[in-house]
């Protein structure tokens, strides 16, 4: 019903914002992701999910059309409702979730708070498919990759670093240059660590 918003912030919090179109506010629930990325400026524009339950009406707030998407690829699982998808979107970037999902990465979705083993796996199960289907990846590359970004991410926890530093290094990296090689990944990692 409500799938974009456009106004003026008047409001800022982690976890939501309001919204002034043209003198009604709306508070719209929103990611740590999408709060780091939303701009200084007054005006703004959000793309939104309106979720209508018996007792409330709540709009959630999305930055990116990627965002939204994966938003709506949690919430379709048994077991997610918004507030976990949510939760999962602020631990996580789009990205992250999305080929954590792909390449059947259950300990990156575990890693969430509040997210269980089963509940994992169950996400990854239901949306595997869906995810390769729409975001046309190729399974074959995306482990490939994966285990270029594991071996680095265990030398680097073998030299001292904290896996969630090395983490955050190392994915910047391979965003940048997805097909560098291990000893290439570890050597730059270094220098920004």
């Amino acid at each position: 019903m409500i799938t974009q918003l456009q106004g003026k912030l008047v409001e800022k919090n982690p976890t939501n914002v309001v919204i002034d179109c043209n003198g009604v506010g709306y508070e719209v629930h929103i990611s740590l992701f999408t709060y780091s990325n939303l701009p200084n400026s007054e005006a703004i524009k959000l793309l939104t999910h309106l979720q209508v339950k018996e007792d409330s009406h709540t709009l959630f707030g999305f930055i990116s059309a990627a965002e939204r998407e994966i938003f709506r690829l949690l919430i379709s699982v048994s077991g997610i409702g918004a507030s976990t998808a949510r939760t999962m979107l602020s631990s996580l970037d789009p990205t992250q979730i999305r080929d954590a999902i792909a390449s059947g990465d259950v300990p990156t979705i575990q890693s969430v708070k509040g997210i269980g083993a089963k509940t994992a796996q169950r996400v990854i199960l239901d949306l595997k498919d869906k995810v390769l289907k729409v975001y046309d990846i190729d399974e074959v590359s995306l482990v490939q990759s994966n285990t270029v970004k594991d071996e680095a991410l265990s030398a680097l926890e073998v030299l001292g670093f904290t896996r969630r530093a090395s983490e955050k290094v190392v994915d910047g990296l391979l965003k940048k240059t997805p097909d560098l090689n291990v000893e290439q990944l570890i050597k730059l990692a270094l220098k920004n660590l």
